[in-house]
């Protein structure tokens, strides 16, 4: 039977949907199989915002009509036919259907909308009683004092004792700043030992609504804009249908402008402004009436590059849209990352999750999930906080990893460009950097030691004083000298730049440890059961048998850099001495060297894929070995075979591949594909710093 913990909220707009996001965070890097259930959702029309975002953040593998009991119109009709028991009865013969599936399951309850607000409360308790679940209580602490929000929690106390529910604890969601120290005293008082109690106080940004959020709830069309701009936040909302200069005059940064669809003047006014740099940034503006684009206006955006923004069309009048978009209830949404990091960071930041885990009694999983170990990276980053430094400032997803970076509090970033420039695109995009360093490599204090130790170090090969300083005004150069003279831990780039820009600077200075021959790269494959280590992968095309030998131990340090045991497969199309030819014999030479060069570790090879990695056909080919069939690092044995093979299974098996990291440098340097996702340069931001941790 799986654990369960049943999330309630004891009102409405308790952020209780942070609340479950949170905990679902906490048990997924714990838990292997974690499910989620809604016993009421509003219809069956529309899939619960709810169920989605769970959903699609965790990528949970079940059908979406496996994860509710009823919906809101169900549980009425059976109230008013005096069938209540029947309402617990449907639910519970559905949530014993997913049961099996998981090893632990987290229930929320209802939202508070539609007819069953009157006793709410109370049939979330029923509910936790009849599916066995403990039930934790989230109480709305906006705009309540303290003494307020006692009287909410013994109310809530009582109600749950008077259903004999298993409380397992009380949240306070959305308290005052100046009450949380209060709150949490309150809090120590009325619960027991061992059960879960915290205070999380009001954070504005998430009751934003955002671009996205209004365009559904409206049915608006975007006529403008890109898919990042419809998650910017509407922080005002402004309705313009005076002249342009009194518009002007009202915008702020992230409004919401309403305007009639007619008015053009409005809206050149406004898109002149967003250029402008002595006006705010918009977030978005919503035209009314129906009326489609002046053909002129759509023929002038045409031609000005993608502005920072949405234009959005609905055909009510502008007071009805007003009226609607204010009634709009803000929302987490899969598509928005960013105000989901927020909305984690935020969480984490007022919440001891140690303490946590503990108290809801996790039992660990042995299975490591890519969920799993890419939170154990974090962990181990945030233990001990490196400094990075991105050269590539100009690129959006360089400013937007930088800021998921600050926000979960994981390593110190420098941005490396014009201040202005960078703050200005990160304003236009709604991105926070606060705590980002930024350096200019054109104006700082650094830029004559740089070519001083860049013309000792390379005067041997021809190079001038005067190419020393134009080199180091380069941010690739500028970048890597940082990390060589200890003014950072590492460096990640690529995202704009060529692999051989990125690291030409980190092989002409920064070198090879002492004992490496060549520089390499690995990749950390996260599969849903374990995690595997592949190299070369990304930078030698043909290596001969040293080289591979020395990448093979290369890849064995990064495999216990990152806590995997390494058992090393040096692949070659035959297992043992079955094969002969020039290629297998460069990878039997290759085996040999690295276990002359190091007994200690555990290498086999020439072997197969299939008899490295499956016991069945390990126990055919080569049995007895301490290697084949549980291999955890593959050798492979030239950049044509490993790219395609790492690609491949990435895809095929859906496996998360994580770098490539760059190894054998004597400090952390890492490259990006030019196709890189923010995700991609947020773990290898997080890799670099531990490389820079414990050796790379």
């Amino acid at each position: 039977m799986a654990q369960n913990l049943y999330i309630a909220a004891s009102e409405e707009m308790s952020g209780k949907s942070l609340i479950v996001l949170g905990f679902m965070e906490l048990l997924t890097r714990h838990v292997r199989r974690i499910g989620f259930f809604r016993p009421i959702v509003r219809n069956d029309k529309e899939e619960d915002s709810h169920i989605r975002l769970i959903s699609n953040k965790f990528k949970l593998p079940f059908e979406y009509s496996s994860m509710y009991g009823i919906t809101n119109k169900e549980a009425f009709e059976y109230i008013q036919s005096g069938e209540m028991e029947s309402i617990f009865t449907r639910i519970l013969a559905k949530y014993k259907q997913l049961e099996p599936q998981c090893d632990f399951i987290v229930i929320e309850g209802t939202d508070f909308r539609g007819q069953l607000v009157s006793f709410e409360f109370d049939m979330n308790a029923r509910i936790a009683n009849n599916l066995g679940a403990p039930i934790l209580a989230v109480i709305n602490g906006f705009n309540k004092n303290s003494s307020q929000i006692a009287d909410a929690i013994q109310m809530v106390r009582g109600t749950l004792r008077s259903e004999s529910c298993a409380q397992i604890g009380t949240v306070v969601n959305r308290a005052a700043e100046q009450e949380v120290e209060k709150i949490d005293k309150i809090l120590s008082r009325y619960s027991k030992d061992g059960e879960i109690s915290f205070v999380l106080p009001e954070k504005p940004v998430l009751q934003n609504i955002t671009i996205r959020q209004t365009a559904k709830a409206l049915g608006a069309k975007q006529v403008y804009g890109n898919e990042d701009s419809l998650n910017f936040d509407v922080q005002d909302l402004k309705i313009a249908a005076m002249s342009v200069d009194q518009v002007l005059k009202i915008i702020t940064s992230g409004s919401l402008v309403i305007t009639p669809g007619d008015r053009s003047d409005i809206i050149v006014g406004l898109l002149m402004a967003q250029i402008a740099d002595t006006y705010p940034n918009i977030a978005g503006i919503l035209l009314t009436g129906g009326q489609a684009l002046n053909p002129q206006i759509s023929k002038l955006l045409d031609g000005i590059n993608q502005l920072p923004l949405s234009i959005l069309s609905v055909d009510s009048d502008t007071y009805e849209t007003a009226l609607a978009v204010s009634n709009i209830r803000p929302a987490l949404a899969p598509e928005n990352e960013r105000r989901l990091t927020t909305a984690l960071s935020h969480f984490e930041s007022n919440v001891n999750i140690d303490i946590l885990g503990k108290k809801l009694k996790i039992t660990r999983s042995k299975v490591i999930t890519p969920i799993m170990f890419e939170y154990e990276l974090f962990e181990r980053a945030r233990a001990d906080r490196k400094h990075i430094v991105l050269p590539e400032s100009g690129d959006e997803r360089i400013l937007r990893a930088a800021e998921i970076l600050l926000k979960r509090n994981v390593v110190d970033i420098t941005l490396l460009g014009n201040e202005n420039e960078i703050n200005k695109k990160a304003e236009s995009l709604q991105i926070q950097l606060a705590g980002a360093n930024i350096i200019d490599p054109h104006n700082n204090d650094w830029i004559h030691e740089y070519a001083d130790e860049y013309f000792k170090l390379r005067k041997h090969k021809g190079i001038t004083m005067e190419q020393a300083y134009e080199l180091m005004y380069d941010v690739s150069y500028f970048g890597t000298m940082m990390v060589h003279k200890g003014h950072a831990d590492g460096m990640v780039s690529g995202a704009a730049n060529t692999t051989a820009h990125t690291i030409r600077p980190a092989f002409e200075f920064v070198k090879t440890k002492p004992g490496v021959s060549i520089v390499s790269s690995s990749f950390l494959m996260c599969f849903s059961d374990r995690v595997l280590v592949y190299a070369d992968c990304a930078v030698n095309p043909n290596p001969d048998a040293a080289q591979l030998a020395d990448i093979a131990i290369s890849s064995a340090e990064t495999a216990i850099n990152f806590g995997i045991e390494p058992r090393i497969a040096m692949l070659s199309y035959s297992t043992g001495e079955s094969g002969k030819g020039e290629e297998v014999e460069k990878v039997r030479k290759a085996t040999h060297i690295a276990r002359e060069q190091r007994p200690d570790l555990k290498i086999e090879g020439p072997i197969q894929y299939d008899a490295a990695i499956e016991p069945s056909v390990a126990q055919q080919k080569m049995p007895g070995s301490d290697v084949a069939g549980k291999a955890t690092v593959f050798i492979f044995p030239d950049l044509n075979t490993g790219n395609n093979t790492y690609k491949a299974v990435q895809r095929a098996a859906n496996a998360v591949a994580i770098g490539p990291i760059l190894q054998g440098l004597n400090k952390p340097v890492n490259d990006l594909s030019r196709g890189c996702t923010i995700k991609d340069i947020v773990n290898t931001v997080v890799i670099t710093a531990i490389q820079a941790q414990g050796g790379n």
